[in-house]
């Protein structure tokens, strides 16, 4: 049987985005590549930025996220806007019978993210937490290789990532961790939801510290901690903003985005905020955004997206995931599973939303699972 074209399965997912900020831009080679989505809508309080989306995409652009909502051309909603703002935000689409994904973090406290999710329930609608990076496809083929059995039980997880996260240019409130800024804020969940996928979601405890190195950076720069599951496997995860060691030396020198790196590289994110003032790192943070500057990254990745360096260490082997695959070191053999590059960078997240509004298909990165981490 001919499936005949322009079937609820082809269609493009018609998509709004609220907050055409940073989170927006690292988006936006998945938004432009996509086959199955359409950006019709843009909600920002920049007038600039606006009047970029509507030139580049030909959607309405719109000074309120009420007035987004109204749209009658908006299917779903994507909030791309700072922690802070979320609760409010979500709560408006999904009450206007909307489909959301969100940003991690999904909220700043847990009766937000239970607002969130009721509000959800409410409207019969799905509202989805990402991008994190266990949407990316090698986390995926281990999380299905662990399921498989082949390796025996899983019994720990060690996740591991260095970067230069909090000398890259930051607002006030990215640096004040009260307001949802540093590391774990922006980046715990990353690492947290990797290993809840690996390790099957449920965590019975958390210990951990976070410390403040820099105090002219003011949040916390780094952070161990331990997580124990349900069935008795265990996880630890250590991540350093510091901007010294980087991870990617480990991961074949390919970027969290899938970009091959320079290590010529080194120290730039430092020496560039070097002898700035607060207006001048702000104004290098603004030059980010889309509408002033910024508009995507358009190099190709080579590879899939990946956060540092991760084993998963069962009975009878440990998994490692990479930006290109999965390594395998069983008891008698060493080999590699090969993914091919994406096509599409970060595919997963807009397909798992279109699977859940345009299929009903449960996501796994649901309202639960996004608060989960919190």
């Amino acid at each position: 049987m001919t499936v005949p074209p322009n079937t609820a399965r082809e269609r493009p997912l018609r998509l709004g985005v609220v907050g055409l900020g940073r989170a927006f831009v690292l988006m936006l080679p998945t938004l432009r590549a996509h086959p199955l989505v359409r950006l019709v809508a843009a909600m920002d309080l920049r007038p600039e930025a606006r009047e970029l989306f509507t030139a580049e995409f030909g959607g309405r652009s719109h000074a309120t996220v009420e007035a987004l909502c109204a749209d009658p051309e908006v299917e779903a909603i994507y909030v791309a806007s700072p922690h802070g703002f979320h609760r409010e935000q979500v709560i408006t689409a999904l009450e206007s019978g909307h489909h959301v994904l969100v940003e991690k973090p999904m909220a700043l406290d847990l009766a937000s993210c239970a607002a969130m999710v009721e509000a959800a329930e409410k409207a019969g609608v799905h509202l989805l937490v990402g991008h994190s990076h266990s949407f990316d496809a090698p986390v995926l083929h281990t999380r299905r290789a662990i399921e498989g059995g082949t390796h025996g039980r899983l019994r720990m997880i060690t996740a591991l990532t260095f970067t230069d996260f909090l000398y890259r240019p930051r607002r006030p409130e990215e640096l004040d961790t009260a307001a949802g800024g540093g590391v774990v804020w922006s980046q715990a969940a990353h690492q947290v939801d990797i290993v809840r996928l690996l390790g099957g979601g449920l965590v019975k405890s958390v210990r951990a510290t976070a410390a403040v190195w820099d105090p002219s950076r003011r949040s916390e720069t780094a952070y161990n901690a331990l997580l124990t599951f349900a069935d008795g496997a265990s996880a630890t995860l250590t991540y350093s903003g510091a901007g010294h060691f980087d991870t990617d030396e480990l991961c074949g020198w390919i970027g969290e985005l899938g970009q091959r790196r320079d290590p010529a590289d080194h120290g730039r994110a430092r020496a560039r905020l070097a002898g700035r003032s607060e207006a001048d790192e702000i104004a290098l943070k603004v030059a980010r955004t889309y509408g002033a500057g910024a508009g995507g990254d358009e190099t190709p990745p080579v590879a899939h997206n990946h956060f540092g360096f991760v084993v998963a260490s069962c009975d009878r082997a440990d998994l490692r995931p990479t930006a290109d695959g999965m390594h395998v070191y069983a008891d008698h053999d060493r080999r590699f599973e090969a993914l091919p590059p994406p096509m599409v960078p970060r595919a997963e997240v807009i397909d798992e939303l279109r699977a859940a509004v345009v299929e009903g298909v449960p996501p796994i990165h649901d309202g639960a699972w996004g608060m989960a981490p919190l």
